[in-house]
């Protein structure tokens, strides 16, 4: 039997999906515009649905595929559990559907915000706001409810020694860890190819070339660009924060199941249902942070944002109270320091998030400067992103280095002793889990942005009075800023889990050798029994350690790794993009379409962007699953943690340069439109857009992908850790 608390953590995933059906409902009954506003919004969610619908035919293939080789690995070579197959196919089932829900919604969402534009600044918001947060509320509602449903029936179903039952139930659920993760990979990769590679043609042709504003709608890639926004930013990230939220809580229970090991069944229990209950704490306070965001017509870019920060600061302040009661409520013996290690979270977050703003924020001193610099040229417009991309990662590095090494100490007693690390690092996973645990409100604020830029979009095509495109404009570049903010969340927690993943990969590696059983483990000569043995133990006989020249060369694989993959999908945008720019300027060899007497071919640019995107998303998605398991075969444990260790630190720090300097370029763009250095037109503009198309697959393609890659390769090397030791 499953305790009494632990019936909170399905209710609130429950809560969470109706408060995304109440807001869905409430945001269909808006005023969706005119004919002409529904007839673009019809073109957008047309194209959307399209490509998601060929997409997910891509990854049904390829599930379909590794499920299989699961089934054979679990039912033929007793290499993992039987139950991996089915959890690996439901992580990627909600992730998907999570992308789905949310992007119906933000379509829908588009033409309505541009409506109630029309009437005030804070009707937009509203009804932006609230369809971002049919998806953040559906992201978090449906990982708690497939987290909680495969708890509870694992523990129905478990049979074996009770001291190892949480441990055992706690591996089999980081499967769905990995089915969430390759979901996302694709979702995100796809997504971004397509949007970045239709912005680009959109952009480089529509702007530099004839001269045409944003969002004109004789830009034949205009549709595809505003599709685009809504497969990228809304679905895609959707499906990488489903992820990111659900690894979270997962690599924490597991960690927990570990270090609670020779306590009774009771606490074990208790241990690893905190992360799931943090998460369903956030959901409450998220709920209400969203009640809280309100602005008036004569509201600038300072007071909006201050809105939606109250709105941030308010949910980290109540889930960090609420910590405290619940851990001490369960009677947990370190309850001190793991409400101590959320809190960190909460606030390397929260500095993350701040500091990436003031780098990223044309209100701020960086991102003019890269401005100023278009003044000369393209050139130093780039080098000048470069430098602040590059600078920028010493804040969010050192800050997420505090918060790990303050996590842990917190959580092993106030100690910094390797010997309690099991301890230590369930304390770095609750930090983690309390940095995403007001994902319900974080995630609309960042989802509300595209839906702002496509509803801007809308208001252009639709040729609506200029106050509405000032104040969607207005709309849009706050959610560029909160779009920063979700970033510095989501590259903060994807650290601290992968930190935590790297010692559930080690306890896997125990369990496949029980599996396989071995009884003893050999260390310095002595037998050391395998079921005591601990995560230094285990360390030790695999001498992980810098010496070890497996460990080191695969340290230098998990290095190239992150870079090839950065390659690949910068690589992938530029070929679609050079597709689309051709499709475009052969469109406007037509004179009636720049006339304006001849609709331009929307369909062939979203085909271009959709096919493009099918392909090139491919590599980069294997190149993350085959890398752990051809280390695993050729160079063993050791091998592996190298890889995972510098997969993790290597790809955090480009994740952090590429953001930044994407955000950097595209808001020093928006800088000299606003009036600055010559407004739209002139040379610096110019500039500042070829900057701006640089910086596209920085910030929204690989940038975003590598949270998911340094995860995804820890989640396939714990899936495939029976494979691991056999060689």
């Amino acid at each position: 039997m499953v305790p009494t608390v632990f019936w909170f953590i399905p209710i609130a995933g429950i809560l969470a999906l109706l408060f995304a059906r109440i807001l869905y409902v409430q945001m269909k009954k808006k005023d969706p515009g005119n004919e002409r506003m529904q007839e673009i919004a019809g073109l957008v969610q047309e194209g959307a649905m399209a490509y998601l619908r060929q997409q997910y035919k891509v990854v049904a293939i390829v599930f379909l595929v590794t499920s299989i080789f699961f089934a054979i690995a679990a039912y033929s070579l007793n290499l993992m559990s039987r139950y991996t197959p089915f959890s690996f196919l439901t992580g990627g089932v909600f992730s998907a559907l999570a992308g789905y829900v949310g992007m119906l919604a933000a379509t829908h969402a588009a033409s309505r915000v541009a409506r109630a534009a029309q009437d005030s600044l804070n009707a937009g918001l509203q009804v932006a706001l609230r369809g971002g947060a049919v998806l953040s509320f559906g992201v978090v509602g449906f990982a708690l409810l497939d987290v909680s449903i495969w708890f509870y029936i694992l523990n129905y179903f478990f049979q074996g020694d009770p001291q190892s039952k949480m441990l055992t139930i706690t591996t089999i659920m980081l499967t769905f860890g990995m089915g969430a993760s390759l979901q996302a990979l694709f979702a995100r990769v796809g997504g971004g190819i397509f949007t970045k590679a239709a912005d680009m043609g959109a952009d480089l042709v529509g702007k530099n070339d004839a001269g045409l504003a944003e969002d004109d709608p004789r830009n034949p890639a205009v549709i595809a660009d505003n599709v685009g926004d809504n497969v990228g930013d809304v679905a895609g990230m959707g499906a990488d924060l489903y992820e990111s939220y659900a690894g979270a809580i997962l690599a924490a229970a597991a960690l927990f199941a570990s270090s609670s090991q020779g306590l009774s069944l009771d606490t074990q229990t208790k241990y690893v249902l905190l992360p799931m209950i943090i998460g369903g704490l956030g959901v409450i306070f998220s709920i209400i942070s969203l009640f809280i965001v309100k602005a008036k017509n004569s509201s600038g870019m300072k007071e909006l944002v201050g809105s939606i920060n109250n709105g941030i600061w308010l949910s980290s302040v109540l889930i960090a109270g609420a910590t405290f009661v619940v851990t001490s409520q369960l009677g947990l013996q370190n309850w001190l320091g793991l409400s101590l290690s959320v809190t960190l979270g909460l606030l390397v977050g929260v500095v993350i998030g701040v500091w990436v703003n003031y780098q990223t924020s044309q209100d701020y001193q960086p991102t003019q400067r890269v401005a100023e610099s278009a003044a000369t040229s393209s050139a130093t417009v780039i080098t000048s992103g470069l430098e602040l991309g590059m600078n920028s990662t010493s804040v969010p590095v050192i800050a997420v280095c505090i918060g790990m090494v303050g996590a842990f100490f917190c959580a092993s007693g106030f100690s910094l002793s390797v010997s309690n690390i099991a301890q230590g690092l369930s304390g770095i996973a609750m930090a983690a889990v309390g940095m995403l645990a007001n994902l319900g409100f974080v995630l609309a604020t960042d989802a509300f942005g595209a839906i702002a830029d496509n509803a801007g979009g809308n208001a252009e095509m639709a040729k609506l009075p200029g106050h509405v495109r000032q104040r969607t404009d207005m709309l849009d570049a706050v959610g560029n800023t909160t779009a920063a903010t979700g970033k510095g969340f989501a590259i903060g927690s994807a650290a601290l889990t992968a930190m935590a993943l790297l010692a559930s990969y080690v306890e896997e590696i125990k369990l496949a050798l029980l599996r396989k059983g071995d009884i003893n483990l050999v260390i310095n000569n002595q037998e050391v029994p395998l079921a005591k043995a601990n995560i230094l133990d285990l360390v030790n006989y695999y001498q992980v350690h810098a010496m070890n020249p497996k460990f080191i060369v695969g340290a230098f694989i998990g290095a190239m790794a992150v870079l090839v993959f950065i390659g690949l999908t910068t690589g992938a945008v530029s070929k679609v993009a050079k597709k689309m720019v051709a499709e475009v300027r052969r469109q406007f060899s037509n004179p009636r379409i720049l006339d304006g007497s001849e609709s331009p071919e929307y369909q062939r640019c979203i085909q271009i962007s959709t096919q493009g995107a099918q392909r090139a998303m491919i590599i980069p998605a294997l190149l993350a699953v085959i890398t752990p398991i051809i280390t695993g075969v050729f160079l063993g444990v050791a091998g592996v943690m190298g890889l995972l260790l510098s997969a993790m630190t290597t790809g955090f720090g480009m994740a952090v340069f590429l953001a930044n300097a994407g955000g950097a370029w595209d808001n020093a763009k928006k800088y000299i439109e606003e009036g600055h250095l010559g407004g739209k037109g002139s040379a610096a503009h110019k500039a500042a857009v070829i900057g701006d198309m640089v910086g596209d697959p920085c910030k929204d393609t690989s940038g975003p992908a590598l949270n998911i890659l340094i995860k995804l390769m820890s989640m396939v090397a714990i899936v495939t850790a029976g494979i691991t030791i056999l060689f």
